[in-house]
């Protein structure tokens, strides 16, 4: 019998999230694998929080995600400080490294989409190396445009026919976040947006080390990696999130 997960969602800047242990993200993902239900499963940073509290409609698909894991420090600190202080980060290339593993025990069926094609090859060939037992159905890197109706319809088919229970999609936010949100029912399987994780975990890019990430400051070392593409996002957005938070908590405090 598949176990029951009871859910709790809070309200981050409006947005909600849920209140899940790195372990029970897992299992909840493993559970509807099995049965290959059409899942959307989102990784919330404060970039894709402040999205969200601004674009309605990217607010709706964050809405009506089957769950949506603190990722980044700064929202696992603010569901802390809503009332749940045991709240840990559930960030896409931890959570995708450590479902790779065990889904290669139980033998489940992986794809990958977004990227690039060497991207992808290095990631398949370093996850194989990772989990020799690992059965990856498939890969897809798409063009960075829409996709034509046929072209959509054609990967649709290759993934659902691949067999696979399992989708990571790597696309960047909140590109990947809508594009799950459009193949709900669609792809029977689980769909998880993790962002950067194919770069971080192909060796494509490197991640912060992991005094950064427990302090909150993996953005600093991706700004730094990265300023002329990531410094709106960071200065502009983190400021935002930071803005936001103190509002909603110094409100709370006032009732």
């Amino acid at each position: 019998m598949a176990p029951a997960f009871q859910r709790v969602r809070v309200a981050v800047l409006g947005v909600p999230i849920d209140v899940v242990a790195p372990s029970e993200a897992r299992d909840r993902i493993a559970a509807w694998a099995a049965k290959r239900d059409s899942r959307v499963v989102t990784i919330c940073n404060a970039h894709a929080v402040v999205t969200a509290n601004c674009d309605p409609d990217f607010r709706t698909v964050i809405e009506q995600a089957d769950m949506a894991t603190p990722d980044g420090m700064p929202v696992a600190w603010m569901l802390r400080a809503l009332g749940h202080p045991g709240q840990k980060r559930v960030d896409g290339p931890d959570l995708m490294w450590e479902f790779c593993r065990d889904a290669a025990q139980r033998g489940d069926a992986l794809f990958l989409y977004g990227s690039t094609v060497e991207t992808l090859l290095r990631l398949s060939s370093r996850l194989r190396e990772a989990f020799p037992a690992l059965h990856i159905a498939g890969s897809h890197s798409p063009p960075f445009r829409d996709l034509t109706i046929d072209e959509d319809e054609a990967i649709v088919r290759r993934i659902n026919d691949s067999g696979a229970q399992v989708i990571f999609v790597g696309l960047g936010c909140p590109r990947q976040e809508l594009w799950m949100h459009a193949h709900r029912d669609r792809i029977h399987a689980v769909m998880i947006g993790v962002g950067a994780a194919f770069d971080f975990h192909a060796g494509v890019i490197r991640r912060a080390p992991r005094w950064m990430r427990t302090h909150g400051l993996e953005w600093l070392h991706r700004l730094i990696s990265e300023p002329r593409r990531l410094w709106h996002r960071y200065l502009v957005t983190n400021s935002a999130f930071i803005f936001g938070a103190a509002r909603q908590l110094i409100a709370r405090r006032q009732r």
